[in-house]
């Protein structure tokens, strides 16, 4: 009688799927970072630079091979989007939407611990706003920069994602956000002549450029120790990719 075939599968097969699974997730964050952002060399080259930072290549030249995205980190002393010293070890930039809830639970969960970091001068932030979600996104982030120039960035970044909570787009009118800016006890008029000037559309859209030229089209994305990372993962894993940039830099 002829041999049943077994129905268990061969030792090998379970190594091959993890293998083939872990070479998805890598080319995915690849892709991602590297993929369909990209724009061709005049279109790069005809584009105006920003205050606070000018256009920056997706890979340099001569390093397509790596992924370190370090480039893109500004380290401007002047940049209102930021926290923390322009000389701290490890930067992260970070992309985000007001209208991502995934932003607003990041903010709640892993800012706090992110800050312990930043308290002892190890860590840098650098905010960039990445506006996927439509015009209130865009209005929002427009406020947030006239907030910025007032020295209240983070006051107000928080306050529109309070409790980890993102705003009703009702709640990102024009009149809503400058109601905000009064209960933080900004100068209201200063902060609507802002929120409507060149120069603050002028920075919110390189911004804009630097995401969607790095191919970042998802909110949160960030750039550790120039490291991409994507998506609003557990706080450990960023506790953890923090200390190896910190490990990495003091070699």
């Amino acid at each position: 009688m002829p041999q049943q075939p077994s129905s268990s599968k061969p030792p090998w097969l379970l190594p091959v799927i993890v293998g083939i699974a872990a070479l998805v997730v890598i080319a995915a964050a690849y892709f991602l970072f590297f993929g369909s952002g990209s724009s061709n060399d005049s279109d790069v080259a005809n584009r105006p630079e920003g205050e606070g930072g000018g256009v920056v290549d997706v890979v340099p030249q001569g390093e397509e091979d790596e992924i370190d995205l370090s480039h893109v980190e500004r380290r401007d002393s002047e940049d209102p989007l930021s926290i923390g010293t322009v000389d701290a070890p490890v930067t992260m930039v970070m992309f985000s939407d007001y209208q991502c809830p995934f932003c607003a639970s990041w903010m709640d969960e892993t800012l706090p611990v992110m800050m312990d970091y930043v308290d002892d001068e190890q860590l840098r932030i650098e905010f960039r706003d990445l506006n996927v979600f439509g015009p209130e996104s865009v209005r929002a982030s427009h406020a947030a920069y006239a907030a910025a120039l007032q020295d209240s960035y983070m006051e107000y970044h928080q306050a529109l994602l309070a409790d980890g909570e993102i705003r009703q787009p009702a709640e990102l009118s024009e009149e809503a956000l400058l109601d905000l800016a009064a209960e933080l006890g900004l100068d209201t008029d200063q902060f609507l002549e802002d929120m409507h000037s060149e120069a603050v559309q002028e920075q919110i859209l390189e911004n804009q450029r630097l995401g969607t030229d790095l191919g970042a089209y998802s909110t949160p994305s960030f750039i550790v120790g120039g490291q991409p990372m994507v998506g609003a993962q557990p706080t450990d894993v960023f506790v953890d990719a923090v200390d190896q940039a910190l490990t990495d830099a003091s070699e």
